[in-house]
């Protein structure tokens, strides 16, 4: 009966684990005080492992509000940011776009 409890417990584990490493927005690395920003920041915590890096861009630039592109700056892996699962935060600069200028991929 144990083995079977422990089982069925490891079960529900790895089928919630599925959605668990789902990237999400979080709070961004805010900038060194000497750094203006252009605009505001947005972060987004994943799995380097699992997301590839075009779906975190898409992720940010669907927190930019208005005309403005995601632009990354930085990237750091704090625990008490990201969980242990998406150890990874990468922080981005929604920069105003100029006329003429594409969106970047």
């Amino acid at each position: 009966m144990r083995a079977f409890a422990r089982a069925a417990l490891l079960a529900a584990a790895l089928a919630a684990g599925c959605t668990a490493l789902d990237p999400y927005a979080t709070f961004p690395l805010p900038a060194k005080p000497e750094v203006v920003d252009p605009g505001p920041r947005v972060a987004i915590c994943y799995n380097s492992f699992k997301t590839p890096p075009e779906r975190v861009q898409e992720l940010a630039q669907a927190e930019c509000l208005g005309d403005t592109a995601a632009q990354l700056v930085d990237t750091d892996y704090r625990v008490d940011a990201c969980p242990l699962v998406e150890p990874a935060r990468a922080t981005f600069i929604c920069m105003p776009r100029h006329p003429g200028h594409p969106a970047p991929k």
